[in-house]
């Protein structure tokens, strides 16, 4: 079974390009890049009133890498819809090694102690790559969209790509977007947090990740973006519907 490297992965998103399989026993993986990407403007989010109460209820209880494991195996598991899935296990064990590696993220939207749904993904400078998102309760992934939107305004993250639009992420406000447009704007996102290794020329192997002019995936549970000195701390729904109303 084919083994990813974590750096050849890290270099493949650098440059627009990433990996998905046929189904989940597939042994490889392929390479893609969409003609047409799918792209979340992070003050562009649809709150809808509905939505809105939902999380300032705290309907669920969000976290953020809680159990990156346990979330993209829910993921990855199959549906009535959706009987196959393109996270096979080398693109899980990639991942699994990139969220130890402080790359990967996950969501988590918990009831009564039970995973019902969440998202995962990969931080990169200050492009955030959108993987898979899962509800196994009533609006479970859009809530774990609005708190990662949240979480990456925070940060000072600058796109948030979602690969293919869908109606659903549509619905909440993800445009589509060419590939020329993507590329500048991941240009700008990645730039100053890739560098090459071993100089001009050096293969995607060569390439280091340092953090500097990297957004901070952490940054809104240490109370930044919080309205006064008194709302730091665990970020509450509330806060984050109020972050989702806010433009800047």
């Amino acid at each position: 079974m084919e083994r990813l490297d974590p750096k050849l992965v890290l270099g493949a998103y650098a440059v627009g390009v990433f990996p998905m399989a046929d189904h989940r026993q597939a042994e490889t993986v392929y390479w893609v890049e969409p003609k047409r990407r799918a792209i979340l403007p992070l003050n562009g989010f649809h709150l809808s009133r509905s939505l809105r109460k939902t999380i300032a209820a705290d309907r669920f209880e969000v976290t953020a890498d809680r159990d990156f494991r346990q979330l993209i195996r829910l993921c990855a598991e199959a549906e009535p819809d959706r009987p196959e899935t393109w996270i096979s296990e080398p693109i899980e064990t990639v991942f699994l090694d990139l969220h130890a590696q402080g790359h990967a993220h996950s969501i988590e939207c918990w009831q009564d102690g039970q995973l019902v749904g969440g998202l995962y993904g990969l931080a990169l400078g200050r492009a955030f790559f959108g993987e898979s998102m899962v509800s196994r309760a009533r609006d479970a992934s859009k809530v774990a969209l609005a708190w990662l939107v949240a979480r990456l305004k925070v940060g000072g993250f600058t796109l948030l790509d979602c690969q293919f639009q869908t109606d659903h992420l549509a619905s909440l406000g993800a445009i589509e977007i060419s590939r020329t447009t993507y590329l500048g704007l991941l240009a700008s996102a990645v730039g100053g947090a890739v560098s090459a290794g071993a100089g001009a020329g050096a293969g995607v192997g060569a390439l280091s990740f340092p953090s500097e002019a990297s957004g901070d995936f952490f940054a809104l549970d240490s109370g930044a973006g919080a309205a006064t000195d008194t709302d730091s701390g665990p970020p509450s729904g509330k806060r984050i519907a109020q972050l989702l109303t806010v433009t800047s």
